[in-house]
């Protein structure tokens, strides 16, 4: 694998290489004995097909979510319905608008 990677940071910082078809590699990834993996990633024009050799493992989704959760005993309020704080003074509910008449 670090061959792999020696290569590929060569590829990249020749110009010439870097901008060259698949064609063009083929014999340069053969003369420097590329493995496998590399030298079908090119000729295809896939990176995927490198996965296994950098030993690639599926990132997978957490079962768990950050939102956040529902309290089951919150306490009570006294039986009130008003929240336990005061609401903001410099928020004031929002207006209902009425239609217009034309």
């Amino acid at each position: 694998m670090s061959d792999t990677i020696e290569l590929l940071n060569a590829i990249g910082q020749d110009a010439t290489l870097r901008h060259a078809s698949a064609g063009e590699l083929a014999p340069i990834l053969e003369q420097a004995k590329a493995s496998e993996a590399l030298k079908s990633a090119v000729a295809a024009g896939d990176s995927s097909l490198l996965s296994k050799e950098f030993g690639h493992k599926p990132n997978r989704a957490p079962q768990i979510s950050n939102a956040p959760g529902h309290e089951e005993d919150e306490p009570d309020h006294d039986g009130d319905d008003k929240p336990p704080h005061p609401s903001d003074p410099g928020h004031s509910p929002p207006h209902k608008r009425t239609p217009r008449k034309q």
